[in-house]
């Protein structure tokens, strides 16, 4: 909408339009991706036993990964660490809206993706809101870059209670962020039905 030189811009909506169901990126490892250096590798974690539905993997400190985790029993955070099952493991990515975070997401996308990974299926990203408001143009740029290397990318809006470090029932979220919860259940539950690569 235009009013003589002044233009108001509509806010973009917080998530994306697309049902968790269609997939937004790749979907599997790709042949031509090579294997990131050591340095850019997240650490792997053997685990045993029965692991949760799936995992949050914070791709650095501060993502909000066990913060996630807190909102499902039936989750768990990696402690920023690869989850290696003997049965594979189904699991979602977590950074924070900003362009380290993102970088950091998109070596982890980069490493998934090189298939150097065996037994990981990774659903796609989370991409935490780190402050209030609308993300800038070339955040919300970057991201959809990054969402394109993992089959699914999610934006969940600013939760001020997480600020300080109070825990916040599903329920009480704000409709988006439950909205965005629902569709990674839903494509994890996809993800998990796809062997593993």
């Amino acid at each position: 909408m235009s009013l003589g030189a002044e233009t108001i811009e509509e806010p973009d909506p917080i998530i994306d339009a697309l049902p968790a169901a269609a997939p937004t990126g790749a979907t599997k490892p790709q042949l031509s991706v090579p294997q990131p250096d050591h340095a850019d590798r997240l650490p792997r974690w053997n685990t045993s036993g029965r692991g949760p539905v799936f995992w949050w993997l914070g791709v650095h400190g501060g993502a909000g990964e066990t913060t996630l985790a807190r909102l499902d029993k039936n989750t768990r955070a990696t402690e920023h660490h690869w989850p290696l099952t003997a049965a594979g493991s189904t699991v979602v990515l977590v950074a924070r809206s900003n362009i380290p975070g993102l970088r950091a997401a998109q070596r982890a996308a980069t490493e998934w993706a090189s298939g150097s990974l065996p037994g990981i299926r990774v659903a796609g990203l989370v991409v935490m809101a780190d402050a209030p408001g609308r993300l800038p143009k070339e955040i919300r740029d970057f991201s959809r870059i990054v969402g394109g290397g993992v089959p699914h990318l999610w934006h969940l809006p600013w939760v001020e209670p997480w600020r300080y470090g109070h825990d916040v029932a599903p329920e009480e979220l704000p409709k988006e962020a439950r909205t965005v919860l629902d569709q990674v259940r839903t494509a994890v539950t996809a993800a998990a039905g796809s062997p593993a690569k």
